[in-house]
């Protein structure tokens, strides 16, 4: 098994910048449809104040994640955003009667990014990122 882990930790750090690209990427695609409508989703037809403001940071910080700018904080906003999505959004939809299962309130995506990004703001943007560059 040590050599298996010796292999496999050679590739950690580009593994980091992919999982830190692609967690911006779906950040940036949600931003997207919620600041553009597109693509034209029903649930995001007819969206209240707070939900173009996330959709505004998703758009920007998602893509500052996906070039590595500035990674740390971005993603420790991000991680922020998420959890008060899922809380406000989700759990707490119907405030008379929440739902904290992620399972039946719909609110996984947002426990998955909270904790993506909360992972991203404390390892960094890894070595293809424009943090990495600036460093050097």
């Amino acid at each position: 098994m040590d050599q298996f882990d010796k292999v496999l930790a050679k590739w950690e750090p580009t593994a980091l910048s992919l999982f830190r690209f692609i967690t911006g990427l779906l950040l940036f695609q949600y931003g997207v449809a919620k600041i553009f409508k597109f693509p034209v989703l029903p649930y995001f037809a007819n969206i209240p104040p707070l939900i173009t403001t996330a959709g505004a940071l998703e758009l920007v910080l998602g893509a500052l994640l996906m070039i590595g700018l500035f990674t740390r904080i971005t993603a420790f906003i991000l991680s922020g955003e998420m959890a008060f999505a899922y809380f406000i959004g989700h759990m707490f939809k119907d405030p008379a009667k929440p739902v904290f299962l992620p399972l039946l309130n719909g609110g996984t995506a947002a426990i998955l990014f909270c904790f993506a990004c909360l992972y991203l703001s404390t390892a960094g943007g890894g070595p293809i990122s424009v943090d990495a560059m600036r460093k050097k």
